[in-house]
């Protein structure tokens, strides 16, 4: 495999301490995160770590290159609640902009997605690896981009495990609640259980089989939604939770081919950045190809994904809105009503499995990354292995999920909190960041010019000039490129601030309308 040059030609930055700490660790990326072993990351290459490849007795490990690649697929489509609030998307926009909106933002996140990877080869090296997202920040604008990137991908994290949280919760107190509704499961207690589950398994601190568990995950969503597909067109909506969730009542079912009548912009953005919650997957995609042997053939893997995420997107949206219109429910599986309460059990208890399982990853992965970029690089707090960390773990743990119910219970409303992580989260990671970020990369290299020189051994790098010569030089070797996405990402910018004041403006009216507070018994799935 082509290896690219140390993050010190392209900047002249010595890297710091963090990361040549980082780079002497094994195990040091999201795979390693849970000590997976038999993931040895491009073995037949010569690397500075003599233990990297060789497990706890010394011996080294095993490993199979097509697992390990191929796994990345299942672990980027692995998302608990990206298909099922596509149908409620759909039914805020209409068949026309439903069907353009997730082909023209399915297509910019392929775009975005391919140049995350083209940064990813070009900067990674045996010597400086690039681990996650706030390194790949790190090595184009510096430090502050790091802990910028770090900070946000923790609050996607949190309010991630807060969704499934409060997803769970409802699919929970339905199954409580029975065929005749007279069983009672109260909504926020529902959201306890749930956390309290979570809290459990977040003190598992090492998570082996990490592709087994995403391939567990894909497969059981994909059962729900064939179900769901089918069912809601043998059987009427959840008018009960519908009236709660869209403020509207029984009466017969409407679709439309535009724009729905009787919505406002704030409903239209709502059903947009629900529509970006959908390719949310770039956040970790630095993350996947660090434990990749081969990351130059991650454009493989997210040919398959994005296909595959977009098909089923389309066809479980269009297919479940025709049957609903206005009165599909956030979660499509919940707006299975009562009456069919064997079904509407049938996809809350898989979900609920499906949940688990995110929940473990998510939570998991979410700790971790707040403990390696804040605690331990900034506090200087001891490593996990030690037994400190180990104690440390067992107290975090409990703080975070104990946070994450009490976001889940303040906000009980599933589709308006999707909207708002897709607006401040996702929309960043996926089309704001990527665009600025292959600006500044393409622009310091190609500022470089043949004479200048590098030293490896010493480190010293010989510049010709620096400043805003040196940047304009760079960027007018690729004018078009470089304007358009320095556009595309300021587009972003704006279109994610308006996401979060629809989220906003969303919420406070569904408070108002509904009667469902906060901390509330009254299940909002009905």
């Amino acid at each position: 495999m082509q290896r690219s040059r140390s993050r010190s030609t392209i900047t002249g930055r010595s890297a710091p301490e963090w990361q040549r700490r980082a780079s002497k660790q094994k195990g040091a990326g999201l795979i390693g995160l849970f000590k997976r072993k038999g993931l040895s990351k491009r073995s037949e290459e010569p690397t500075s770590n003599a233990t990297e490849g060789v497990n706890e007795k010394g011996s080294e490990t095993p490993h199979d290159p097509a697992v390990i690649d191929s796994s990345i697929f299942y672990l980027i489509t692995t998302d608990i609640l990206g298909p099922y609030n596509v149908p409620w998307a759909v039914s805020r926009m209409g068949y026309g902009p439903g069907f353009a909106l997730y082909t023209v933002f399915g297509g910019l996140a392929f775009y975005s997605s391919l140049q995350i990877w083209q940064m990813f080869v070009g900067l990674d090296s045996t010597r400086y690896p690039l681990r996650n997202y706030g390194d790949l920040a790190f090595r184009i604008y510096g430090n502050w981009a790091r802990y910028l990137f770090n900070i946000l991908q923790m609050f996607q994290f949190f309010l991630m495990v807060a969704l499934i949280t409060e997803s769970n919760g409802q699919a929970l107190a339905q199954m409580a609640a029975g065929k005749s509704g007279t069983g009672f499961l109260c909504f926020v207690a529902a959201e306890a259980i749930t956390a309290t589950l979570g809290l459990i398994l977040g003190q598992i601190r090492t998570l082996q089989k990490l592709g087994w568990l995403a391939n567990v995950a894909v497969w059981l969503n994909i059962i729900v939604i064939v179900m769901t597909m089918i069912v809601v067109h043998k059987y009427p909506p959840n008018y009960e939770a519908a009236e709660i969730a869209n403020n509207v009542e029984e009466g017969p079912v409407v679709t439309s081919a535009n724009w729905p009548v009787g919505l406002g912009l704030s409903d239209y953005m709502g059903g947009v950045m629900n529509c970006v919650y959908a390719y949310g997957g770039a956040v970790l995609f630095n993350e996947l190809m660090a434990e990749m042997r081969r990351p130059m053939d991650f454009w493989k893997s997210l040919i398959c994904a994005e296909a595959f995420i977009y098909a089923v997107y389309i066809i479980m949206g269009m297919v479940v809105y025709s049957a609903q219109g206005q009165f599909t429910y956030p979660l499509a599986y919940q707006g299975i009503p009562s009456s069919a309460y064997s079904w509407q059990t049938f996809g809350n208890a898989v979900s609920y499995t499906s949940g688990l399982i995110a929940m473990a990853l998510y939570g998991n992965i979410g700790i971790k990354v707040i403990y390696a970029s804040v605690l331990q690089d900034i506090f200087n707090f001891p490593p996990l292995d030690k037994k400190t960390g180990k104690i440390l773990w067992v107290v975090i743990v409990p703080i975070y999920w104990g946070l994450a119910f009490v976001v889940a219970a303040a906000v009980p409303q599933i589709a308006n909190l999707l909207a708002l992580v897709g607006a401040l989260c996702i929309m960043q990671f996926q089309y704001t960041f990527p665009p600025l970020l292959k600006v500044g990369f393409n622009v310091q290299k190609d500022a470089m010019l043949p004479e200048e020189t590098f030293d490896a051994p010493t480190g010293e790098l010989r510049r010709v000039d620096s400043g805003m010569k040196r940047w304009v030089r760079g960027y007018m070797k690729k004018p078009i490129w470089n304007t358009f996405d320095v556009l595309f990402g300021l587009a972003a910018l704006s279109t994610a601030g308006l996401g979060v004041w629809a989220a906003a403006i969303n919420m406070k009216a569904q408070f108002e309308s509904s009667g469902i507070t906060p901390f509330t018994c009254t299940n909002p799935a009905g």
